[in-house]
């Protein structure tokens, strides 16, 4: 393209840009802002190849429009629309790996040239460049995979919710924060040591603040995360990226918290949610009980199928996997090899129609085809049309098949890599659609252990995701290992706030013994368990850590559960001065003189008197003034916070209360409550009433001189 702008200014290589003469049919479009970015695609095929005779369209795959279009160019027309290529020909790329080219060649190439550190996708601006109109799924799919990573040459993206969406961006790092080289990442040689950690102590001593420190730094690495220590919004911004990747799970305990909602419990489903089940029960009216996993599982599991940056092979449990039947053994082997051998999916219903048009997409309009071209009385439920709406509308790009071989056994397992074509020159069933085998063997393997109901007889249907072992499907068609944790899989982090709030061993259950660091997946000890509900095999991976949060004042740390303790580390936070000073000083602002007022000496002072008076459980936290930037910030905070937190503590005695702010009988001098001496009614003495009675007020200013700067 640069040899063809020379050309068009000074006529530089004309011996063979000369020979094509003008453009008529098909032109490309150039990966790099140019002034004008569509190039006739004979002459640049020509002049790479050093010909000055080719053909310009599909034909071949040393067609001109072919050899670009596999090369992942987009072929756009005179105006710079994309061109839609002719689906009959087998020659050309398709599905997944096209989009992974172009997203490849047109945005992560071309930031890299202009040495940005990072790009972003959005998937419905890659399916307009292509022309790949409402295929959000698998543009989003085709970006999120690991094959896109090693293609590109980056690690796993970051993507914005919802997902899939035309609005879902996803963001790749192109170079390390020293400069422009491209990042590397070294495999971990071991498997991680978890953390289990309790941040304890009284209120407001940046129990959760810290715990947000402590994930980052688990899941970034020391090193990485110390340059957010002491910046409280680049470190929530990290925080909250991790937590969007579901590398960070944050839950808080209460009276009524259970196993059920911690570990995973029965939920009823009704119909409407019942979506995949391949016998039917989704129509059928009332509910069912349905295994629901909660926190702890989900992020067990994420963490354990965590692949990091290495090329670990997962499958993605998130698809759905179509059972898939290309002939019976035996009388139909030929159509088996076939699509085994060819790298294919067929379906011999659907009759001689062409179902590749767009508005097919919707199960309506296969109905209505079906009903004007071929037989007006048929149902929904005919399999002309139901098993064409799954193989050709249902079925994505990127889902999985399984190739049924009989009721009780299959004998390959892919995944969907192009969209439905009409072969019309095929010996048999027209309808078809490219597959990449992930595995399969011609003796078969039993269905039993991933999928515990019989195939059934239809030739293309959705299996019920509810009754899919993966890790079973996994042991067989990517390794026998498969569902152990890698050695590269990334750190994960569960946060319990207020951990001490719940009734420990309802919540945990059987599983407090798998929080011990022996006894985790991987480990020297390893122990696993079989849940009550699902009766799935369970155990708790290395790399994921626990940091729980435990108000002191809420209850004695000696009340909490003693295997709790034994299988937990504890760090105090207490109330830290100069932890105030240094949050008050990012603002530009004094601690120790802000509008006069002393937070230092006054937090120090309420402290010391809250200790002598109760104990150093009951301390008033350093975050309590950690956002005050006025003097009327402060009197905010001691009359609506720390007045009825002291008032709570001491149990309504307003005298405690009164002499923790320095103001004696509240009658002489007082700076914050004030009081009056209530006369005893007739026929009473003080005496009799056990002394003085006084009704106490909160100020409505107060005085600050004790605590002057």
């Amino acid at each position: 393209m640069d040899a063809y702008d020379s050309y068009r200014q000074s006529g530089e290589h004309a011996a063979i840009f000369d020979a094509f003469g003008e453009s008529r049919d098909y032109w490309v479009r150039s990966t790099r802002e140019r002034p004008n970015r569509v190039y006739p695609s004979k002459p640049i095929v020509g002049f790479v190849q050093k010909v000055d005779d080719l053909n310009g369209g599909w034909s071949t795959t040393k067609s001109a429009a072919s050899f670009l279009h596999n090369a992942g160019y987009i072929i756009v027309d005179a105006d710079g629309a994309p061109v839609t290529p002719p689906p009959e020909r087998k020659h050309l790329i398709s599905g997944a790996d096209r989009i992974r080219l172009c997203a490849r060649n047109y945005y992560i190439e071309l930031a890299r040239e202009n040495g940005e550190a990072e790009v972003a996708i959005r998937a419905g601006d890659l399916g307009h460049d292509i022309g790949l109109h409402d295929r959000h799924p698998a543009i989003c799919s085709a970006l999120g995979s690991e094959e896109f990573q090693k293609l590109a040459e980056v690690p796993p993206p970051t993507h914005t919710l919802p997902n899939p969406s035309s609005s879902t961006v996803f963001t790749y790092k192109l170079a390390s924060a020293e400069g422009h080289e491209p990042m590397t990442f070294e495999p971990m040689t071991a498997m991680p040591t978890a953390s289990n950690l309790i941040l304890y102590g009284p209120p407001g001593t940046g129990k959760t603040y810290a715990t947000a420190w402590e994930a980052v730094r688990l899941c970034l690495g020391g090193n990485a995360a110390e340059p957010l220590r002491h910046d409280r919004d680049a470190l929530m911004t990290e925080y909250r990226r991790l937590a969007g990747e579901g590398r960070i799970e944050f839950v808080t305990f209460h009276q009524s918290f259970s196993y059920e909602d911690f570990v995973e419990g029965l939920r009823p489903t009704t119909g409407s949610e019942q979506e995949g089940d391949d016998e039917g029960a989704g129509t059928s009216g009332g509910f069912s009980l349905k295994p629901h996993a909660g926190v702890f599982k989900i992020i067990s599991e994420r963490a354990r199928l965590d692949t990091g940056d290495a090329p670990a092979k997962r499958l993605d449990r998130s698809r759905p996997i179509y059972k898939i039947a290309l002939g019976q053994r035996g009388s139909q082997e030929s159509r088996i090899r076939e699509g085994l051998d060819g790298g294919l999916i067929h379906l011999g219903w659907g009759g001689d129609i062409d179902w590749s048009d767009e508005r097919f997409d919707d199960f309506e309009e296969i109905r209505k085809a079906w009903n004007d071209q071929k037989d007006p009385d048929a149902s929904g439920k005919d399999p002309n049309i139901e098993m064409i709406f799954a193989f050709r509308s249902g079925l994505q790009v990127g889902d999985y098949v399984v190739i049924s071989d009989g009721r009780d056994s299959y004998r390959a397992f892919g995944r969907v890599s192009g969209e439905y074509y009409f072969d019309a020159d095929a010996d048999f069933h027209s309808h078809r659609r490219s597959v990449e085998w992930i595995w399969r063997d011609d003796n078969g393997a039993e269905r039993a252990p991933f999928y515990a109901r019989n195939f059934r007889r239809q030739s293309a249907y959705r299996l019920d995701p509810n009754k899919i072992d993966w890790d079973a499907l996994e042991s067989v068609v990517i390794d026998p290992n498969a569902e152990r944790p890698v050695a590269s899989a990334r750190p994960h982090v569960l946060i319990i706030d207020e951990i001490n709030r719940a009734n420990i061993s309802k919540v945990f259950g059987e599983l407090i013994t798998l929080l011990e660091i022996d006894k985790r997946l991987g480990c020297e000890n390893e122990v696993r368990v079989r849940l009550p509900y699902s009766g799935t095999s369970f155990g708790v991976p290395a790399n994921l850590h626990i940091i729980g949060t435990m108000n002191t004042a809420d209850r004695s740390i000696a009340l909490l559960d003693t295997a709790l303790r034994r299988r937990f580390t504890f760090r105090e936070l207490m109330p830290d001065v100069e932890e105030l000073r240094r949050a008050l000083a990012a603002r530009q602002l004094d601690a120790a003189n802000l509008e006069g007022v002393d937070l230092c000496k006054l937090l120090r002072t309420l402290n010391e008197r809250i200790e002598y008076l109760f104990d150093r459980e009951h301390q008033i936290g350093h975050a309590y003034f950690t956002g005050c930037t006025t003097r009327a910030d402060v009197e905010d905070v001691m009359r609506h916070k720390v007045i009825p937190l002291l008032a709570e503590y001491f149990y309504e005695d307003w005298s405690k209360v009164a002499a923790v702010l320095g103001d004696g009988d509240g009658a002489n001098g007082a700076r914050f409550l004030e009081s009056i001496r209530l006369a005893a009614p007739v026929g009473f003495a003080n005496e009799d009433l056990g002394g003085d009675k006084r009704r106490w007020s909160v100020k409505t200013s107060f005085d600050f001189s004790d605590f002057a700067a």
